[in-house]
């Protein structure tokens, strides 16, 4: 595993709205730090792992991750990785959340981001990009936000059988033969997990299965074949439950990261 130190960029000091661009290798870590300025984080390429002031934040490309000013953070990439940072300057960030969460971000600041990476633009060059920036800042102060994507819990029935699927996703165990693995009863184990995830088991499961295709995708390996590897019946199957998260196809999805990647 390669450990990295974050490195301030000098023109930081002075700035209301910068990008960064950055492209990490696999099994590449972050260590532990924080900045002045509030980071909204796009993932444009697998799965990205951050922990931020003890907490766990996994997050594909749909959905950024925002850390406050001065909040400690670190990440992890299992895979090659591509990132796009949104840093804005803390006396702009009042309205935005005081924890690190993920930002359910709409179409207008994708395109805006979107043409901010196509014209490779680290900061505003004249008042029609500064002006795209405070669209961009406008429209986060009114998305929703939720505190990870795929949550998880100390409690002592739901946290094996949570570790158990993320070991092997494809387990097609029931929640009442789980709760009889951890000698508990099937009620009482989906209770906990609307209590504690904020989902039912069959959501939490499907959004677990979302995240191991986008990586199986991004590792070249055919839709039948993942949809195999994750305990579906068919390919079919598979695309359903990736256009309900994704809202598109599986096969489209990596068209699209391919296009952004070349």
């Amino acid at each position: 595993m390669v450990q990295l130190v974050y490195q301030e960029p000098a023109f930081a000091s002075d700035f209301r709205f910068f990008l960064r661009y950055e492209q990490t290798n696999a099994r590449t870590e972050y260590l532990p730090h924080a900045h002045r300025w509030g980071q909204l984080i796009f993932v444009e390429g697998n799965v990205l792992q951050i922990e931020a002031e003890g907490k766990r934040l996994l997050t594909p490309a749909a959905f950024p991750v925002w850390i406050p000013p001065e909040h400690q953070h670190a990440s992890y990439n299992h895979k090659h990785t591509r990132l796009l940072t949104f840093n804005i300057a803390v006396e702009r960030c009042v309205g935005m959340p005081t924890q690190a969460c993920l930002i359910q971000s709409g179409p207008i600041v994708k395109a805006i981001m979107a043409d901010f990476a196509a014209r490779q633009l680290h900061m505003p060059q004249t008042t029609a990009d500064l002006r795209l920036c405070e669209v961009v800042l406008d429209q986060l102060l009114q998305v929703p936000v939720q505190e990870s994507y795929l949550p998880r819990s100390d409690d002592k029935y739901l946290a094996p059988v949570l570790q158990a699927l993320e070991n092997h996703p494809g387990d097609n165990r029931t929640l009442a033969q789980w709760a009889k693995q951890v000698y508990t009863t099937e009620r009482t184990l989906a209770r906990r997990c609307q209590a504690q995830l904020g989902m039912t088991f069959s959501e939490w499961r499907q959004r677990l299965r979302f995240l191991q295709a986008i990586s199986l995708l991004e590792q070249g390996m055919q839709v039948q074949d993942i949809a195999l590897e994750l305990g579906y019946s068919s390919s079919s199957a598979l695309i359903v439950m990736f256009q309900q998260q994704a809202g598109t196809t599986p096969e489209r999805y990596r068209a699209r990261r391919r296009h952004v990647a070349a």
